[in-house]
């Protein structure tokens, strides 16, 4: 996810736990009024401000969202922590692959994952709140990415006989005047746990509960393969499933309790933002690029029929095909990561996902963007939840 969405919202105001999206719904009459159908709870809306850090907003969301759902109360984790671990950890890897691993402000779902198990988490106030330590009150990367991209920049693609045995140590100090210094412990309820006894004794999360599940027919289905964009720079794993079987594991799962971390491409006009009515779906004049008969067609398998398109009479239908097609012609890009938490109808009965956003309370619907199944089937990178959230058949197929 690595476009960096800066738009200029106001300050954040922060939603409560389980917030009903019954109550966001817009009050202009130029705006969908959309009907529950099943929401689970999630978090309040934050802004992630000018950084290109929607991975760790949505990622934990995500988390704090299964948290609730487990039963564990309320949380607030710490976005700072899991953005300081990942950028040290990527730019170690642009420096070992001499700059081929792009080192920039995004991420992935993974990354998160990743740190729970390898790092652990510690909750929000146990380091410095956003942009406090250079006269922000949010997360503002101008200045450090610049200096970050450079400095990491001119190590991995430099010409020196030898790289600095201080270079890590350089980094980390940028870092830590931008977040602050890494907490070793934190102290939770009179007691103290280090940030990996954190998750395990008091949160009770275990990071290999999750698993990413994506669709494209250029792999095989029902097995695994490394999704090919660049935030997945740690080259992390994700089932493939035939378009009918992910948008199945989605309905089932949101109906059945479970959140959804989403990764979509959000820079088409007909995104919620970007159309100005706060729900996103998929034209059905849409003019489609076409691929077939080509050499790529045949490699990428997108001549494969599926047996259940996602459609609707205002929309247009979406095919493991079209899918396809927009990824090969990369007009499906890793742009945003959201987190899907409900399902709502609209007055014609048509179901959307209640997507939670991380751009603080902006448009008609106060920072939730209603998504057409048939732009999520389209539009959708990966996803990452529960795999007990699979349904069984679906699970006996992957092995997990």
């Amino acid at each position: 996810m690595n476009k960096i969405l800066s738009l200029g919202v106001a300050a954040l105001t922060m939603l409560p736990a389980g917030a009903s999206a019954s109550s966001l719904s817009a009050a202009q009459n130029d705006t969908v009024q959309f009907t529950v159908v099943k929401e689970n709870p999630i978090t309040s809306i934050k802004n992630q401000n000018n950084s290109g850090t929607c991975w760790a907003y949505s990622s934990l969301g995500f988390l704090e969202a299964e948290l609730l759902r487990m039963g564990k109360g309320t949380h607030d984790l710490c976005e700072s922590f899991l953005v300081y671990k990942t950028y040290l950890d990527r730019a170690d890897k642009a420096v070992r692959t001499h700059g081929d691993v792009s080192f920039s402000q995004g991420g992935s779902f993974y990354d998160a994952i990743y740190c729970l198990k390898h790092y652990g988490m510690v909750p929000q106030d146990a380091m410095p709140a956003p942009g406090s330590l250079y006269g922000d009150s949010l997360f503002n990367f101008t200045q450090l990415d610049a200096v970050t991209s450079a400095y990491v920049g001119a190590i991995a693609k430099g010409k020196q006989d030898k790289i600095s045995l201080t270079w890590k140590k350089d980094l980390d100090n940028i870092y830590r005047n931008y977040f602050g210094e890494l907490p070793t412990e934190v102290k939770v309820g009179g007691k103290t746990y280090t940030p990996q006894t954190y998750v395990t004794d008091y949160l009770g999360l275990n990071p290999d509960d999750y698993v990413s599940l994506t669709s494209y027919s250029h792999q095989p289905f029902y097995d695994k393969f490394i999704l090919e964009i660049q935030d997945n720079w740690r080259w992390a794993e994700s089932y493939n499933l035939p378009l009918d079987d992910f948008m199945r594991v989605m309905d089932t799962a949101v109906r059945n309790g479970y959140s959804i971390a989403w990764g979509a491409d959000v820079s088409e006009t007909y995104f919620g933002r970007r159309n100005g009515k706060g729900y996103a779906y998929v034209p059905k004049d849409l003019k489609v690029k076409t691929l077939m008969g080509s050499d790529q067609a045949r490699w990428s398998g997108t001549t494969v029929k599926v047996s259940a398109p996602v459609e609707s009479e205002d929309e247009l239908t979406i095919t493991q095909e079209l899918r396809q097609q927009a990824y090969d012609n990369w007009e499906t890009t890793d742009d945003h990561g959201m987190v899907i938490y409900g399902i709502a109808k609209d007055p014609k009965g048509h179901e959307y996902y209640m997507v939670k956003n991380s751009w603080g309370e902006y448009g008609p619907y106060k920072g939730i963007t209603y998504a057409s199944k048939a732009y999520v089937a389209y539009k959708t990178m990966n996803i990452v939840l529960n795999k007990k959230a699979l349904p069984a058949d679906i699970r006996k197929k992957l092995g997990i």
